[in-house]
């Protein structure tokens, strides 16, 4: 159920498992006019060139980072299938990325509307921390199609990440509003401007 700030904006909470359409989502609010904190952008920044998080991942874990910021694939031998190395990693980026969506929740306070697009907002208990919550939802074929289209992906890649995520089923079932994203993009930004509209007359 909704629930409406007291003070300062409106916080979305948008989410959704891999390949469900979330990031085309995210552009189309965007594209309404509501600010948007992408968590993903903003853990790729820390770990990035010069990034802040670097000198403690190479600490936790040696020969994981260089000039050009984290060395994806050894990082995630590093803690993939390992949930005490994960846990590790986590400890190190979560906090990061919740100040900074502190600080970007601070420089957008008088807007009406502000998306946090957290793709395990459930998983990690994002969802405590927003109002109302958008999950972005495909059938699990054309879901499955997508994935196994992206560079890298493999089948088994893909059914491993499905374990680790809420399943869409329930998702749905926790969410306030849900976006189809099984249909045409025309159909999809008209979901997202029905949506927008509603919560505008809403809060």
């Amino acid at each position: 159920m909704t629930k409406m700030s007291k003070t300062g904006p409106l916080i979305i909470g948008l989410t959704g498992s891999i390949a469900m359409g979330k990031s085309t989502v995210a552009a189309m609010l965007v594209e309404e006019g509501i600010p948007l904190f992408d968590a993903d952008a903003e853990v790729y920044r820390l770990q990035g060139p010069k990034g802040a998080l670097l000198p403690a991942i190479e600490t936790a874990f040696p020969g994981t980072t260089g000039p050009e910021g984290v060395l994806r694939q050894k990082l995630g031998a590093a803690v993939f299938g390992n949930p005490d190395q994960l846990k590790i990693l986590e400890a190190i980026v979560h906090p990061a990325v919740a100040e900074a969506r502190r600080q970007f929740l601070a420089e957008h306070d008088d807007a009406p509307m502000v998306v946090f697009d957290i793709p395990l907002l459930f998983e990690k208990g994002g969802y405590q921390g927003v109002d109302t919550i958008i999950v972005v939802s495909a059938p699990a074929p054309v879901q499955r199609a997508r994935a196994l289209a992206r560079e890298g992906m493999t089948a088994e890649k893909f059914d491993h990440i499905l374990t680790l995520q809420t399943p869409d089923a329930e998702k749905c079932a926790r969410a306030d509003h849900v976006i189809d994203t099984g249909t045409s993009l025309a159909e999809t930004r008209a979901q997202v401007r029905a949506l927008v509209k509603n919560l505008q007359q809403s809060h």
